[in-house]
C-alpha cells in the first residue's frame, strides 16, 4: 500500500455542529456507482466504489470516511494515487488520498476494498452494515454508511446513485432506489438499483435475505413488501393498511417524494425500525397481527417527506425530521378512527412536562439527538403551530415545506421563516419559546381536534 502525508488541515472534517468528524471537505459528490460482492454464509464483502465529485477548490489532497477494509488499490481520473487508511475513536475510519496530480472541478475516485464488513461503534450503539442469522441489513443513521461503502459521509452532501449487489441465488436483495434489472448466473443472483434522486449516505441501504414479495399497491405510488414467507399472514393484517396510510400522508403533506416505496421485514427482531431514502426496515418483531406497531409503519412513511427528500443540513435540526414523522403518527391515529391530535398531544405534553427541563429542541447536543423529547416535543411545536395560525394556514404551510425544499437541505431557521410567512404574522416569540428555551410552554389554544 502506497503511502501519503495527512490531509490538509480540515480536509477530513466537515461543517456539522455535532458530528465534523464525520464528512469531508472540500468536495461534494454527485453520483456513487456501487458494485458489491457479498458472501451470506461468511460475511465477506468485495466492493469497488467509483465516485463523482467536485472539488470546491483544486485539491491536492482529499478523504473520503470508510471503516476498516482492506484496500488495494486507489484510482483518480484513471491515474493511480496514494493513499493511506486510519481509524480513530472519533470516526469510522479515513481514506485518505493523494492524487497523481491535483484535481480541480469534476473529478473521480475508484476505490476497491475488501473484508468482513461490520457495523460502527458509536454512542448510540453499533451503526451501519450488521450481519443477520441468514443475511445482511443496513442500518446507518447517523455514522453508519462508512461500514460498507467509501463515501462523504454527512446528511448534506446528497447523491444519486447506482447500487448493484452480486449474492447467493437463494437470496433477495432490497436496495436504495428503482430496480433496473436481476440477472442470474453460476448460482448467484445481481441486482441492480438506480436513485436518480439526491440521496444522503445514511439513507442509502441494502438488504439481503431470503424474502417473498408482495405487492401492498401497484399504484399510483407502487408499495412492496419483502418479507419471510412465515410472516405473511401477519403482514396481511399489520400492513394490510398501508396504500390508506399513503393516501393520507399525500392529503396532508403532498405527493410521495419517490418513484416507489419498498418494506423490508428481516426474519431477526430489531429493537427500532430503520429508515432508508424509499425504504423502511421492520423486525419480525414489529408484525403481531393486531397491528400493535401501526404507528411506527407511519412514521417510517412520514420520513420519505421528512428526512429523506427534505434532509437536514446539520444533525443539531433534528426535530425537523423525528417532530413531523411522529406527528403523522398523530395524524393518522385521528383519521383512521383512533385517538385524536389533541388527546396525542395533551398526553405527551404532560409526559414531556414531568421530564427534566434541559433540553433545547433546536439545539439539543449530540449526546440528545434521538432523545425522546425530540420526537414529542418536536410534534408539540407543530401541534402548536397549528393552533396559533389556524389549519388551513398550517396545511398549507406543510404541503409548501414539502415542495419548496423538494431533494434539497433544509434548517430550522428556514422552517421559522416559512412559517411566519405563511401565518402573515411575526412567530418569533413562539418560536423562541418552543425551539430555543428549555421550558415547556402550555398548550394553551392548541387543544382542539382536527375534526
Amino acid at each position: 500500500m502506497a503511502l501519503s502525508p495527512k490531509p490538509a488541515a480540515g480536509a477530513a472534517r466537515s461543517t456539522d455542529s455535532y458530528l465534523p468528524d464525520h464528512g469531508n471537505g472540500g468536495y461534494r459528490v454527485e453520483h456513487y456507482d456501487l458494485d458489491i460482492d457479498y458472501e451470506p454464509a461468511t460475511n465477506r464483502l468485495a466492493g469497488r466504489a467509483v465516485l463523482t465529485a467536485v472539488a470546491r477548490a483544486p485539491l491536492s489532497r482529499f478523504s473520503l470516511d470508510l471503516s476498516a477494509f482492506r484496500v488495494p488499490r486507489v484510482l483518480v481520473d484513471g491515474r493511480p494515487a496514494k493513499f493511506r487508511q486510519s481509524r480513530s475513536r472519533r470516526d469510522s475510519g479515513k481514506l485518505h488520498v493523494t492524487p497523481a496530480r491535483p484535481v480541480a472541478g469534476r473529478f473521480t475516485v475508484d476505490v476497491r476494498y475488501s473484508g468482513v464488513p461490520a457495523p460502527v461503534s458509536s454512542r448510540w450503539g453499533d451503526v451501519g452494515w450488521e450481519e443477520l442469522t441468514d443475511g445482511a441489513l443496513v442500518a446507518s443513521q447517523p455514522v453508519g454508511a462508512p461500514s460498507w461503502y467509501p463515501c462523504n459521509d454527512h446528511p448534506a452532501d446528497k447523491a444519486t446513485y447506482r447500487i448493484a449487489v452480486t449474492t447467493a441465488a437463494p437470496y433477495t436483495v432490497a436496495a436504495t432506489g428503482l430496480r433496473t434489472a436481476r440477472r442470474r448466473a453460476a448460482g448467484t443472483r445481481k441486482w441492480v438499483y438506480e436513485q436518480p434522486k439526491p440521496t444522503a449516505s445514511y439513507l442509502v441501504s441494502v438488504q439481503i435475505g431470503r424474502y417473498e414479495e408482495v405487492v401492498l399497491a401497484a399504484g399510483p405510488v407502487p408499495q412492496l413488501a419483502l418479507l419471510p414467507a412465515r410472516l405473511a399472514k401477519l403482514a396481511a393484517r399489520d400492513l394490510g393498511r398501508h396504500p390508506a396510510i399513503m393516501r393520507t400522508l399525500e392529503g396532508y403533506f403532498g405527493p410521495y417524494p419517490f418513484a416507489d416505496y419498498q418494506l423490508v421485514v428481516a426474519d431477526d427482531e430489531l429493537e427500532d425500525p430503520i429508515e432508508a431514502q424509499g425504504m423502511s426496515i421492520f423486525g419480525a418483531n414489529h408484525l403481531d397481527g393486531r397491528r400493535t406497531h401501526e404507528r411506527l409503519v407511519v412514521h417510517e412513511l412520514a420520513h420519505q417527506w421528512f428526512g429523506n427528500s427534505l434532509t437536514i443540513a446539520d444533525w443539531r435540526h433534528i426535530w425537523l425530521n423525528e417532530g413531523f414523522a411522529t406527528y403523522a403518527e398523530w395524524l393518522w391515529s385521528e383519521a383512521s378512527g383512533g385517538r385524536t391530535v389533541a388527546a396525542h398531544a395533551r398526553e405527551w405534553h404532560a409526559h414531556v412536562a414531568a421530564l427534566p427541563a434541559d433540553l433545547v429542541l433546536a439545539d439539543p447536543g449530540v449526546a440528545r439527538m434521538f432523545d425522546e423529547r425530540v420526537y414529542k416535543r418536536g410534534a408539540l411545536v407543530l401541534h402548536a403551530l397549528r393552533a396559533r395560525i389556524g389549519d388551513k394556514s398550517f396545511f398549507a404551510l406543510l404541503r409548501d415545506w414539502a415542495a419548496r425544499h423538494r431533494h434539497a437541505t433544509v434548517s430550522t431557521a428556514q422552517f421559522v421563516e416559512l412559517a411566519a410567512r405563511h401565518a402573515g404574522t411575526d412567530l418569533s416569540g413562539f418560536f423562541t419559546a418552543w425551539l430555543h428555551r428549555r421550558a415547556l410552554p402550555d398548550l394553551t389554544g392548541a387543544g382542539r381536534s382536527t375534526r
